[in-house]
């Protein structure tokens, strides 16, 4: 019998049976879909599966009512969006697209912000708790904009330069690093014996990675009392973009207030009136 067709189901609705979930599964391997994917897949079609009545049928609204009951359990947009594009596959696996589900467009996510004061209150509770790993990493993130991916970047050559070589997407760019910062970064690399390449290191040796990163940040979120979520370098980093935005539209101002100087002392000369 050929599940695909599923005779046992009217023009208008689909009958969802074990069956048809394996041969559809079946048609995905088939395909190189990887098996991770598949027993997600899987996981998704047999709640839906519990879900129905039981003949077992897809009706036109079947997926708009599974999608409130999903929410009505607790599911974010993102997730319950997840299960409807599944049972959406498989209908169109099975020639019945007029049963597909809406899938809904999920909020923005909206990033908190980090004020300064948060930042400070960052910086002086890593230096109360003596980790100057952690309040070097917060004062990088914050005051050059630099990423966690670029911390390979930031070598002990590059530091004494004060110029960091970054290529986010290709295109070649520099941050300069403050003197100020210059200054803890080579005494604390000279300290742990750091004599070349990348500064922020592992145990192992290697570059220290995300996962290092964000458990220290969020230790010292603990203790400062700072949202978890807005000590992160994201956030920092985003710090660092707000303060130079707001220093630009000073200078954007300050330029502005001579250019009118200018031209009210030619005015005095020069003007129309007497």
């Amino acid at each position: 019998m050929d599940m695909k067709n599923n005779s046992t189901a009217g023009i208008f609705t689909l009958t969802l049976t074990q069956d048809l979930i394996n041969q559809f599964l079946e048609a995905l391997r088939e395909k190189g879909v990887r098996e991770g994917t598949l027993k997600t897949y899987r996981h998704h079609l047999e709640q839906l599966y519990d879900y129905l009545p039981e003949d077992k049928q897809i009706e036109q609204d079947t997926l708009a009512q599974w999608r409130e009951e999903l929410m009505r359990g607790g599911y974010a947009v993102r997730s319950a969006n997840i299960s409807i594009s599944t049972a959406n596959s498989l209908l169109d696996f099975c020639d019945k697209r007029h049963l597909q589900g809406r899938v809904e467009k999920p909020e923005p996510y909206v990033r908190p912000e980090l004020s300064r004061g948060e930042y400070l209150r960052l910086l002086q509770t890593a230096k109360i708790m003596r980790d100057e790993r952690a309040y070097l990493l917060i004062k990088v993130f914050a005051c050059t904009g630099m990423t966690v991916q670029e911390l390979v970047c930031l070598s002990v050559e590059a530091v004494q330069k004060k110029k960091v070589v970054i290529a986010p997407g290709g295109t070649r760019q520099l941050l300069h690093i403050p003197e100020c910062l210059q200054a803890e970064l080579l005494e604390y690399a000279q300290r742990n014996g750091i004599l070349s390449g990348p500064i922020f290191l592992a145990r192992t040796g290697l570059v220290i990675r995300r996962s290092n990163v964000a458990r220290i940040l969020k230790k010292i979120c603990h203790h400062a009392q700072v949202a978890e979520e807005k000590g992160t370098s994201t956030c920092l980093r985003n710090l660092y973009q707000a303060t130079i935005e707001g220093i630009l539209g000073n200078i954007d101002l300050l330029v502005e207030q001579a250019h009118d100087r200018v031209i009210e002392k030619e005015q005095l000369t020069y003007g129309w009136e007497e």
